[in-house]
């Protein structure tokens, strides 16, 4: 790998692909060149990176000439198209969809937990659903030392997980539910304003939705863990910016509120804020533009043996995201 690679960002006017760039310029990586693509309608556009205008320009099949690591961020049909391109072209992708994360031949990498599967990757990277990441940065210190068994779990997710239209839809809805205005709605079924939805992603036979899933199989991907099991109900709240995630695991070994209080102090990626009795514990409020997740309110699980819950909060758009996908591309250049 080139020491100053070529990077390209795939999708780089969303929500996610401006955090890549933000990200990028923030940890100092060592860009050689920054090529932005993205939809035709975009081309044209300009944004910032280290002090510089660059110009957003059509993604196309031949786009990935001379690049070394491509940042995908545009949905999974834009991957399934364009990965595979990429790749042929000799540049290593890290895909921030779904497209490629149950292939065998694609590692899932969370760099806190399953670094070294960068090691074995054939041309495509997948980064982890965002819930699973932010879920796992607490999660997976606490199996390392006592061997998660399952886990119920419910998350309240922020509607940038949406995407940009949805974000202007919850101001909008906020603005027209206080001047008592008729409230619009295009990107949810229901207003979100006020309101939480049960629902994220489509609801599959079994009555779980495709994003509660998620949770259990890309777990089980990522700790190298094939028995872990995960029952989560997936919530939409009105929250602009950060994912939380209420957590009641069940563990092989006996398991202590101090002990898991020192594994969690020590896990890398994750701050400890757990002092209920000053009430301080992680909010989005406070995750919101933060790298490090916040883990809190620890405390034995009364019902389940070997049982802790927990709860966490990360913001989605960087660990569940662009952070994530960053530090990946530093594990590349290892």
């Amino acid at each position: 790998m080139n020491k100053n690679p070529r990077i390209a960002i795939v999708g780089a006017t969303g929500a996610v692909g401006i955090e890549m760039i933000k990200t990028l310029e923030k940890r100092n990586f060592p860009v050689g060149k920054l090529t932005l693509l993205a939809s035709a309608r975009s081309t044209g556009n300009k944004l910032p990176f280290r002090g510089a205008e660059i110009s957003v320009t059509e993604l196309k099949r031949d786009s990935f000439a001379g690049v070394d690591i491509a940042l995908f961020s545009a949905g999974g049909s834009i991957s399934k198209e364009f990965a595979p391109l990429a790749a042929a072209a000799s540049c290593v992708v890290i895909d921030n969809s779904s497209a490629f994360r149950m292939d065998e031949a694609v590692p899932l990498v969370i760099p806190e937990i399953n670094a070294s599967d960068v090691k074995w990757h054939k041309g495509i990277i997948a980064n982890p659903n965002c819930t699973t990441a932010i879920t796992l940065m607490a999660l997976y210190p606490l199996h390392k030392a006592f061997n998660v068994i399952r886990i119920f779990a419910s998350s309240y997710q922020a509607v940038s997980g949406t995407g940009a239209k949805a974000i202007e839809e919850l101001k909008r809805q906020v603005g027209e539910v206080v001047s008592g205005k008729p409230v619009t709605k295009e990107v949810y079924p229901h207003q979100i304003a006020f309101n939480v939805l049960p629902q994220v992603d489509s609801f599959l036979p079994g009555g779980y939705t495709k994003e509660e899933m998620k949770m259990e199989n890309e777990g089980r991907k990522i700790m190298h863990h094939p028995a872990f099991r995960a029952s989560v109900t997936c919530v939409r709240v009105p929250v602009y910016r950060s994912h939380s995630v209420a957590v009641s695991a069940e563990f092989q070994r006996p398991i202590t509120v101090e002990a898991a209080r020192d594994v969690l102090k020590k896990a890398p990626g994750l701050d400890l804020v757990d002092e209920p009795e000053n009430k301080k514990y992680p909010m989005p409020l406070f995750t919101s533009e933060k790298y490090n997740c916040e883990a809190g309110r620890i405390r034995k699980d009364c019902a389940m043996d070997n049982g802790l819950a927990f709860w966490v909060s990360g913001d989605q758009l960087l660990k569940g995201a662009a952070l994530n996908a960053v530090q990946i591309a530093e594990e590349l250049l290892k």
